[in-house]
């Protein structure tokens, strides 16, 4: 349905660029903003804040500085008239048997590619709208989310020790529907849509975060639930993850994240038992590590995680590579912030 709509055209499309063209073109676009961008966005607010050295008795504490760790959100959102576009990329395997110097470590090959907008309505309501490319069998997804921010940390306060986020979203595959593949085939595709309800996936989030001195942690309960699955896979899954941030310098910090997803093992085992031989069914947690660069104006993060797929949805009920095996990935988040309207209070 999005598909014949003239402002998805050029977005659905996307996947027949190289990936070669894609990431020249996204740097290109990021350098040529400059001019554009004002310097009064998110990232440098939160830095203002975060080296001022006159605290006021309830001042907001800036716990993370960007909207995504690796493959987690953050309690943070935008301010109110602020815009952020934000590119994710995945590439293929680092190592493994289908990584190497023969795929030059993953690099000639893209898992993911997420192109996204996400806008302040208020200083704690943000919209979003993305466009991922999608990893496995099920590609070509439209996101549309809300994030609201319900508790903000503040300095010398008891009586906010944390923030507290709720995130949740809508992903419709746009993919076409496959029903020509042989039956072994067909029981093991995610596409095999009867009608549109089949194509959505939902997240629930609420992200608990703390800032202790200069670390902050957080804490992320997701409720995850897909229209259609394969023959025996769980239609919903409760997730628990774990994310942290820990400066190395002013501009140069570590961030981690990881999910461990709560799946039946009956289904498990069944998976594994119909699958065998067809299709790799051994699933794996979520775990991602890398540096959070800062500049005025934009945020860049170096990303190395096992997950193939960027979304929620996706990554955490359907995740088959592992650490162990060489099966993690290079990847980046670049995001840029412009200031759409000012308050005029």
């Amino acid at each position: 349905m999005l598909a014949t709509l003239p402002l998805f055209t050029p977005i659905l499309q996307l996947h027949k660029i190289t990936t070669m063209q894609k990431n020249f073109f996204f740097f290109l676009l990021l350098a040529s903003t400059g001019a554009f961008a004002q310097e009064d966005t998110a990232i440098t607010r939160l830095m203002n804040a975060d080296n001022s050295k006159i605290k006021t008795v309830k001042a907001a504490t800036p716990i993370f500085y960007s909207q995504k760790l690796i493959n987690a959100n953050t309690v943070e959102v935008l301010h109110k008239g602020i815009l952020e576009f934000k590119v994710v990329h995945n590439f293929g395997d680092v190592a493994g048997k289908n990584g190497g110097i023969d795929h030059f470590y993953g690099l000639d090959n893209a898992s993911d590619v997420k192109i996204a907008f996400q806008a302040g309505i208020t200083d704690k309501l943000n919209v979003l709208l993305s466009r991922t490319k999608g990893g496995g069998n099920l590609q070509q997804l439209v996101e549309t989310g809300i994030k609201y921010q319900f508790v903000k940390q503040l300095d010398n306060d008891a009586s906010h020790p944390v923030s507290i986020t709720a995130f949740a979203n809508i992903v419709a595959s746009t993919m076409k529907a496959d029903t020509n593949s042989s039956a072994s085939q067909l029981a093991i595709k995610e596409n095999r849509f009867s009608d549109f309800s089949d194509r959505l996936s939902q997240v629930v989030q609420l992200m608990v975060a703390r800032r202790f001195g200069t670390i902050s942690l957080q804490l992320s309960p997701t409720y995850v639930h897909t229209n259609y699955v394969v023959t025996n896979d769980q239609k919903s899954i409760f997730a628990l993850g774990v994310g942290a941030r820990v400066p190395l310098s002013r501009k140069f910090i570590l961030v981690a994240d990881y999910f461990h997803a709560f799946r039946s093992s009956a289904s498990e085992a069944a998976l594994k038992k119909q699958y065998a031989g067809l299709y790799d069914q051994e699933r794996y947690d979520a775990f991602g590590i890398g540096f959070e660069i800062l500049t005025t104006g934009h945020m860049f993060h170096l990303n190395f995680t096992n997950t193939t797929n960027i979304l929620e949805n996706r990554f955490i009920p359907r995740t088959f590579t592992t650490w162990s095996k060489g099966q993690y990935r290079w990847g980046f988040t670049i995001a840029r912030d412009f200031v759409l309207f000012r308050d005029k209070k």
